[in-house]
């Protein structure tokens, strides 16, 4: 039986698939070179910026609005050391991440725009400009 292959990479995966498989990860928590997940929503009145940050603390986020430009980054340094009757264990670890994102011009209110940090997630609601909302539909009469 011979084996079909799909743009030169076998069907069956090998155990090397297996034994690589989490050096390749995008999971923000489990290494420092990636990005978080990013849900963006809009809605007649505002925008909200959803970011996926689980372990962090609201201090460890930099969040800067220049030119209609929003940036989002975080640097985080930690340390673990333990120590027991013939050896001690000392782990660094260091995460960093900056995501930026230009938002319509004349669209939203920037003195207005609010950010919170709960249960893991990250949330920035960028209100839109009263001008920029939706106006709802008007008859114009004929004369």
């Amino acid at each position: 039986m011979m084996l079909v292959k799909s743009n030169g990479i076998p069907v069956l995966p090998t155990i090397f698939d297996d034994f690589f498989r989490d050096w390749s990860s995008t999971n923000f928590s489990k290494t420092n070179t990636s990005l978080p997940a990013v849900n963006i929503k809009e809605n007649e009145d505002e925008f909200t910026v959803e970011v996926a940050v689980p372990g962090m603390n609201k201090k460890d986020f930099q969040i800067d609005l220049d030119n209609d430009v929003l940036t989002i980054s975080s640097e985080k340094e930690a340390e673990n050391e333990e120590t027991k009757d013939n050896y001690t264990r000392r782990e660094y670890s260091y995460q960093s991440f900056k995501r930026s994102f230009n938002l319509p011009k004349n669209v939203v209110d920037s003195d207005k725009i609010k950010a919170t940090y709960k249960n893991g997630e990250l949330s920035i609601v960028i209100p839109k400009l009263e001008e920029a909302k939706p106006k709802p539909a008007r008859l114009i009469e004929v004369k």
